[in-house]
């Protein structure tokens, strides 16, 4: 009788070290002994009770408790003008709470004529968690306890974001250290209900990797209902279905964000339906907001005396920018001589959104903090421009502090700083998107492709040989290439 063997254990892939491989965090390690040893196989041998998600976990809720210090002269003081801006405490919670009847009637955007300037799910997500604070009426213990909710579920969300960055970066784990340990997220994370749509799209990212592309769709949609930008990552998807002729996975993935995105809206278009037209058409309306590079022009021309944009011609200049933004990279797609990854171009296409939008709040950070840890996850580049992310942050609340105190001018910052703010957060924007162009048309410096992987993101896209590439010298003339070397 001829003996059978037990079934071979499936290997475990050996996990990057960023204290191997990152030589800005190698630098550093010295303090604590120095880079991990050649000889340790992280992912191979069992780390015992702290395991990555489990180190990332806590470092996010350690992140998470220095972020409501932050906030704690308005829990303490209350959320008042100006003093919210100078102790940089600013949170729409409290504000929406008491100043859009969310203390009275949580669920008045759903009532006729009611107009909310917020998408759908926030909406929601705003008025349940008013819902939830007992008592009746605007007091400051239910602005408080309101705030506080909506705090802890933000941490929620944080950890949810932090573990589906790891679980994508598959042998590149401590790469979500960089979301754990944000500063944009520390500072901007309770400033409103951004990290949503954040948390939402990371998991919809990572069931997409996962090829489960339904539960992708529908985690998209819900994504884009919080927060429009995420609708982004499937414009990313169709150029890669372009790219490989997998047409399928774009189909099915947008046909259920688009059916997710429909059935949170449909109740709210029914019962309200110009404040719904109103929540949707509102960045069109609003004049140019803080942060953006047509408010830092205004700014500059009223005070030179040149010609101010109005909103229709900031409208217009803004759409036509963001277009030719995404036909560049649409182009860079088509072209380059390997597939870009998904988390590349996704962060691509929210970067020229960033750039070309009509306003940046601070907490617009939250949208590419973990698509750079996806798509460029190095330090030294994440921490300049996190760098220079809060010191906008601060520029922005200094400024505020002026304009809603009239104080004089030697107590607050005057408006040529804050538009120097203004420009190197853009300049930094903008840099991080060239990186990522120059690792995807030489993806020796790809940090993620070093490690002889294709794009572990990618799903369905994942090794697969190219069936279409334009030429760079000729767009017009597409290359076939149905039999393309295999990049895995």
């Amino acid at each position: 009788m001829q003996e059978t063997k037990p079934p071979a254990r499936p290997q475990r892939a050996r996990l990057v070290v960023p204290s191997r491989s990152d030589l800005l965090l190698k630098n550093f390690t010295e303090l604590i002994g120095g880079p991990m040893g050649a000889r340790s196989a992280p992912g191979i041998v069992s780390p015992g009770v702290f395991t990555v998600e489990r180190v990332l976990i806590i470092l996010t809720v350690l992140a998470a408790l220095c972020a409501l210090t932050i906030k704690g002269y308005c829990r303490v003081n209350g959320w008042q003008t100006p003093g919210q801006f100078y102790s940089t405490c600013y949170s729409d919670f409290p504000d929406l709470f008491r100043n859009r009847s969310l203390g009275e009637d949580p669920f008045a955007f759903l009532s006729p004529g009611h107009l909310f300037e917020y998408p759908v799910l926030t909406g929601f997500i705003a008025a349940v968690t008013a819902w939830l604070i007992p008592g009746q009426g605007v007091t400051d213990s239910r602005t408080l306890g309101y705030f506080d909710v909506n705090a802890a579920l933000i941490a929620a969300l944080w950890i949810v974001a932090v573990l589906a960055t790891a679980r994508l970066s598959q042998r590149r784990p401590w790469d979500a250290a960089m979301v754990a340990l944000a500063p944009g997220i520390l500072l901007a994370g309770t400033v409103s209900w951004d990290l949503w749509a954040a948390g939402l799209l990371a998991v919809g990212m990572l069931c997409f990797a996962r090829e489960r592309l339904v539960l992708a769709g529908v985690l998209i949609g819900l994504a884009a209902a919080a927060k429009p930008y995420a609708a982004l990552v499937l414009a990313a998807v169709f150029l890669l279905s372009l790219r490989t002729g997998r047409l399928r996975a774009f189909f099915l993935t947008a046909g259920t964000a688009a059916a997710a995105w429909v059935t949170v809206n449909i109740p709210v278009a029914l019962a309200n339906p110009a404040g719904w037209a109103y929540s949707l058409g509102f960045p069109v309306s609003r004049e140019a907001g803080y942060g953006s590079a047509w408010f830092a022009y205004n700014l500059v021309a009223r005070r030179l005396r040149w010609p101010v944009l109005d909103p229709g011609a900031v409208n217009v200049l803004a759409l036509a920018l963001f277009l030719l933004a995404c036909a560049a990279v649409a182009y860079i797609a088509l072209t380059a001589p390997r597939r870009p990854r998904l988390a590349q171009l996704a962060f691509l296409l929210v970067g020229a959104l960033i750039l070309t939008n009509k306003v940046y709040s601070p907490q617009f950070v939250l949208w590419l903090i973990p698509l750079v840890a996806l798509a460029r996850p190095r330090w030294r580049d994440f921490l300049v421009w996190q760098g220079i992310e809060g010191l906008y942050w601060a520029a922005v609340w200094m400024y505020l502090a002026q304009v809603s105190s009239q104080g004089p001018t030697q107590h607050n910052i005057d408006m040529p700083y804050y538009v120097l703010a203004v420009a190197a957060h853009m300049l930094v924007t903008a840099y991080l998107m060239g990186r990522v162009v120059w690792d995807i048309y030489d993806p020796n410096y790809d940090p993620v492709r070093r490690h002889h992987l294709d794009d572990p993101h990618g799903g369905p896209f994942n090794g697969l040989p190219d069936r279409l590439r334009l030429n760079p010298l000729n767009p017009s003339k597409a290359i076939l290439t149905g039999r393309a070397k295999h990049h895995g």
